[in-house]
């Protein structure tokens, strides 16, 4: 007898650009948003600290399969840091192991920043959950233990100052490349000062090039919900209009349009042949000719597109389908 897994749901695909709320993990932002929007799958792309807000791109559905070109893509950070108090987590939630007197100028920061920029490597915190040996390292720092992290390689596009306060509070902008730790990066300055810091906010202002004045709280959806619960209106036909589209997540790549028995190819895992005015091994996106319906992306190599990840939506399933039939 075969065995069928059990779907939960209904099947909605886009990206939400979820305004993150302070106190809320991001696995808890996320189920929160499957709930509402009743998606049968759903991933964040590259969690937030609780302390931190702001954007947190939640991909439903087929759209999934791309939020790895979301975590890979730079971020944008305001960050306030206090200046002379150092934490085991490098902020303002974890234990205090070290307090200093501050006696520094804006100059003197300004200079400090400049070890920051550009291409630096960067030592992950032990409150972080990158894995050793399939433990997240955040379980071993709760237990007491450090293990030992390799420098990661990091790009600091920006990273200036904003506001500096009397009481010591330092604002500052950050342009980042994935797998940078604003937090470490404050922990770092804090020490090349002298005087220790920490953060105390932190606010993802971008990922990629979304825009920021699209995003929603989890609060506001709820209230739509309730709003179209109250008026008898489907949720989903309000919900959905916040739904950015799958390709978005791919919008830097060259498109590529294919015919219809292109397509049924590319469904069955096939090469096609191609000529493209592009260099070798580069990806594209796909896009069914005469509709403008996104298929996923490919990879360009020789002469030749080969599939890599694709949108098995009902109505591409039913168009590739088609072609049998005909």
């Amino acid at each position: 007898m075969s065995r069928h897994r059990r779907s939960f749901g209904r099947d909605v695909n886009g990206i939400l650009l979820l305004n993150k709320s302070t106190g809320m993990s991001s696995n808890f932002a996320l189920q929160k948003v499957k709930k509402i929007y009743n998606a049968n799958k759903a991933g964040h792309t590259g969690a937030l600290d609780p302390l931190a807000t702001g954007m947190l791109p939640i991909c439903l559905g087929e759209a999934t399969k791309f939020s790895q070109y979301l975590l890979d893509s730079d971020k944008c950070y305001e960050v306030t840091a206090q200046l002379g108090v150092r934490t085991d987590t490098s902020d303002s939630e974890g234990q205090m192991i070290e307090e200093h007197e501050v006696d520094v100028r804006v100059e003197e920061i300004e200079r400090a920043l400049n070890k920051f920029r550009g291409n630096i490597n960067q030592v992950p915190s032990m409150y972080s959950a990158l894995k050793y040996q399939g433990k997240p390292l955040y379980q071993y720092a709760r237990e007491g233990i450090t293990v030992d992290r390799p420098a990661r390689p990091i790009t600091v596009y920006e990273f200036n100052i904003l506001d500096f306060s009397p009481t010591n509070k330092l604002k500052m902008y950050v342009h980042c490349s994935k797998g940078t730790y604003v937090r470490t990066l404050v922990d770092d300055l804090g020490q090349e000062l002298g005087c220790g810091a920490c953060v105390i906010q932190l606010n993802r202002t971008k990922v990629a090039g979304y825009p920021a004045d699209r995003m929603l709280t989890i609060e506001q959806l709820n209230d739509i919900y309730d709003d179209c619960v109250n008026k008898s209106v489907v949720p989903k036909t309000k919900l959905d209009q916040y739904l950015l589209p799958i390709d978005s997540v791919v919008s830097y790549m060259p498109k590529v349009t294919v015919s219809l028995a292109t397509l049924q190819k590319l469904m069955n895992g096939q090469y096609v042949n191609f000529r493209l005015d592009q260099s070798n091994n580069v990806m594209v996106r796909l896009y069914l000719e005469g509709k403008d319906l996104f298929l996923g992306v490919g990879e360009y190599q020789d002469g030749k597109i080969l599939p890599r990840k694709l949108v098995r939506s009902e109505e591409i399933i039913n168009i590739a389908a088609s072609t049998d039939n005909n």
